[in-house]
Order: structure tokens, then C-alpha cells, then sequence
């Protein structure tokens, strides 16, 4: 059976920490305060020296880790392609770029760095025996709209299953099961004059699969407002959703790449009272992830910039997964 701890990443106190409302000390004690025990640092948020880190950060963390009792147990890398204004970067200097990121890992005392797709599966395998110096675990995000066995993702198991690395791995991020609209998104179009009928008729194009083009023409034709072109981008990008009849087909692809999953990512976009994340089906995901032999963090990861509530919405993502957890 499962063994799962809980944490949060720092991400979630992202706009406060943006808007100098909250340092990284307060973060880390949010984090501690909603029920962490453990978190996840992204480097290029939090780092003053990214991509290194500095001796007075180190300090930093150890003096927070004694004061809240809690450290970081993930880092969040950033595998950027587009760092020049003229060109992508290749997979030489990639792979470059992820080993420093290794490295600032391992100062942080991380176990499990988060990659992510732009990291191709040719420097992905290159990076193995680096991960494996620093033994660190590193997990490519599975993240919306791949899902955990897309074709993009089998790129990445081959890869895994040809190196046979304990060190690579994934990272599934709960956003890839969502079977309904965002509804953050859908409170920000609304509150910005788009109807609901509209709003509908936009989920209902989605749902059938009807392209993004003609889905916009649609609209337009039945004299939307103009708003709901923010929404439906959503609706077929990052923060897409599939019909509830295909979560069994997903839950199943869960099960066959959590053997080498090193850790979680609870994504929500918004909670309620009720504790219940209005898009994404988690009392599904965790039966199947309570049933497996998974061992390791579930990161919760809030992620929206409309309500600003990443202190109030982590805490109540945390007792909802805990909720879960012990039905």
C-alpha cells in the first residue's frame, strides 16, 4: 500500500510573494501553518542567485527549518528553451542548464527535482548518471494537456525503461484528469460580462472536440462577449478537460507510470467550503494512488492568479486531500 506525506510548494504563495506581501520566511511559514511537512521550492521564483544558491540562503532554510519544522524536499526546475532572443536553446546547453539545477538541489537538500517536457527525452537519458551522482530523483511533470500516457510521456518512459535509472522518473500533476472547466476562469468571464449560456455553449464545444477556430467563430456568431475568448483559450490549452467518460481510460494510464512516480502534484485552481475542487476528480485519483505501492510526497500546488488566496486555498486543499486520505 501507498505511503504518502504531505507537502506544498511555494508556488502557492506565488502572487502574495510577488506583490512583497509575503518574504520567503512567510511562505515557508504559511506553508508549515496549512499542515506541510515538506516543500517544494522553485528555483527561478525564490532564489535571489538562481541558478545557484547562495551560503546566506542555505542559512536561511536551515534557521526557517528550526524555527517551523519544516524543509524543502523538492525543487522545481526550469527548463527554459527560450532564453534567447534568437533561438531555441539545444539540447547540449539544456542539459547543461538541468545539472545546475542538480546541483542546487542537492545544496538544498532536495531528493526530487520536478523537470519539465522541454527537457527532450535525449538530454532527459544524458542526465541520468548526473542525477545519480547527486542522487537526486528527477521526474518529468506530467502536466495539462499531456497526459500519463500520451505520446509525448511514452517518449519519456522508453527512455526510463531503456536506462533502467532509479534517478528518472515522473511527476504527475493532477490538473491532466480535470473533466470540467476551470472555474476560476469561468467566475473571471463572468464577473467581466460573459453570460452563462455562453459560457456552456463553450464547455459543450470543448467537450465535443469541435477545433479551437471554429469554436471561436461559433461564438462570435451567437454574439458572445468578447471576454470568453480568455476562457475558452484555457478551456483548449493548460487547463483543458476531457468528458467524465474518459477518467477511466485516464486513472488506468495513472496506474501504469505511478511505479515510477517520485512524487505528486495536487493541482487546484479553486476550493470551496465544501472542500471539493470543482474540475478535477480527487477522490478517484487518490483511491487509485491509496491502492498502489507510491511512496513520497503529494505536493499541493495551488495555481491561479484571479483570488489571490493561496493561503486560505492551501489550507483547505490539505484537509481535503487528508480528508481523502483517511476515508
Amino acid at each position: 500500500m501507498s505511503e504518502i506525506k504531505l507537502g506544498a510548494t511555494l508556488f502557492c504563495y506565488g502572487t502574495e510573494y510577488a506583490r512583497h506581501e509575503y518574504d520567503f520566511a512567510e511562505c515557508v511559514r504559511q506553508a508549515a501553518l496549512a499542515g506541510a511537512s515538506g516543500y517544494e521550492i522553485v528555483g527561478t521564483q525564490m532564489l535571489p542567485n538562481y541558478p545557484n544558491v547562495s551560503q546566506e540562503f542555505l542559512g536561511l532554510v536551515q534557521s526557517l527549518k528550526a524555527a517551523y519544522g519544516i524543509g524543502p524536499v523538492g525543487y522545481g526546475a526550469n527548463n527554459d528553451k527560450g532564453l534567447m532572443h534568437d533561438r531555441n536553446l539545444t539540447d547540449d546547453e539544456m542539459l547543461a542548464d538541468a545539472i545546475i539545477d542538480l546541483k542546487t538541489a542537492h545544496q538544498l537538500g532536495c531528493k526530487v527535482m520536478r523537470a519539465q517536457v522541454m527537457l527532450s527525452p535525449q538530454a532527459f537519458e544524458r542526465l541520468a548518471p548526473y542525477a545519480e551522482l547527486y542522487d537526486i530523483r528527477v521526474g518529468i511533470e506530467i502536466h495539462n494537456p499531456e497526459t500519463p500516457l500520451s505520446p509525448r510521456i511514452q517518449e519519456y518512459l522508453e527512455v526510463i525503461k531503456k536506462t533502467g535509472s532509479q534517478h528518472l522518473g515522473f511527476i504527475p500533476d493532477f490538473g491532466c484528469f480535470a473533466v470540467a472547466p476551470n472555474k476560476a476562469h469561468w467566475l473571471k468571464a463572468l464577473e467581466a460580462g460573459v453570460s452563462e449560456e455562453h459560457l456552456e455553449q463553450a464547455a459543450s464545444l470543448r467537450y465535443q472536440g469541435i477545433p479551437l477556430e471554429e469554436a471561436r467563430t461559433r461564438l462570435n456568431e451567437s454574439g458572445a462577449h468578447p471576454a470568453i475568448q480568455s476562457a475558452l483559450q484555457g478551456m483548449y490549452g493548460f487547463v483543458q478537460f476531457k468528458p467524465a467518460s474518459e477518467l477511466p481510460t485516464l486513472l488506468a494510464e495513472l496506474k501504469e507510470i505511478l511505479p515510477y512516480s517520485f512524487e505528486l502534484h495536487g493541482k487546484f485552481h479553486y476550493l470551496g467550503e465544501d472542500l471539493v475542487e470543482p474540475s478535477i476528480p480527487y477522490k478517484e485519483i487518490l483511491t487509485v494512488v491509496k491502492e498502489s505501492d507510491f511512496s513520497g510526497y503529494l505536493i499541493c500546488e495551488y495555481e491561479d492568479e484571479l483570488y489571490c488566496g493561496g493561503t486560505t486555498f492551501t489550507k483547505r486543499q490539505l484537509q481535503m486531500v487528508k480528508n481523502l486520505l483517511a476515508d
